[in-house]
């Protein structure tokens, strides 16, 4: 998808997707993943998350990457947090206390960035993803994610016909498709939450489901 779309997004604060509230569903399956407190989490296309600084709260240190600078500066702003700022190859960081979060593009990290990440939380950024680029971020990118790596991922299920994404719809065998060569891949819940999504009722969606997976990155090595 053309990063002007998320910019423009973002420039115009049309920013439904982002949450005013904690997942839900992060604050009730993160233990599933039995990530060590300490351990780095990798959040792709975080945005201003405050999931963000939920997992900071816990003890982990954050790792996010997000081509808004602006939705880098409000959620820094807003958690009244002043970052410091440097260059790398993969782009602008900012960074303070246990955030990190990286001005580029996730396709751009390569192993080495990834490289001391324990854990991955993605609710944003499969589900954003048209299905062109669905199957290179998850062979690709979480191909980059050390083994070992453990990660949730949150998705949406509804009739793609009915609506043009983003988010998109991505069912579970999309999900397993994209990981099984590389990653165990566990429902941990699914639940129906039309009722609680009025816009998506609004635009004539007749089911909507969230989904949560507990991941785990095998040792291919090692197998």
């Amino acid at each position: 998808m053309d990063p002007n779309f998320w910019h423009q997004r973002w420039q115009e604060g049309r920013i439904g997707f982002h949450q005013e509230r904690i997942t839900p569903l992060l604050e009730r399956h993160w233990d599933a993943v039995s990530a060590a407190p300490g351990s780095r989490v990798f959040v792709p296309l975080a945005g201003k998350s405050l999931d963000m600084a939920w997992l900071a709260a816990r003890g982990h240190r954050v790792l996010g990457v997000e081509l808004s600078r602006l939705a880098i500066e409000q959620f820094f702003d807003e958690h009244a947090l002043a970052p410091e700022i440097r260059e790398t190859r993969y782009g602008t960081h900012y960074s303070a206390g246990d955030i990190e979060l990286i001005c580029g593009d996730a396709f751009d990290l390569d192993a080495a960035a990834l490289a001391d990440c324990r854990a991955v939380f993605d609710r944003a950024a499969l589900i954003a993803l048209p299905p062109e680029l669905r199957t290179p971020y998850l062979r690709e990118l979480y191909a980059r994610l050390p083994p070992g790596c453990r990660g949730l991922l949150v998705t949406l299920e509804y009739p793609q016909h009915q609506k043009q994404g983003p988010p998109f719809s991505v069912d579970e065998a999309d999900v397993r498709a994209g990981l099984a060569a590389a990653w165990t891949v566990e429902v941990l819940e699914r639940r129906d939450i039309l009722d609680r999504e009025p816009g998506f009722a609004a635009e004539g969606i007749t089911a909507l489901s969230t989904v949560a997976y507990a991941l785990q990155r095998r040792d291919l090595a090692a197998a």
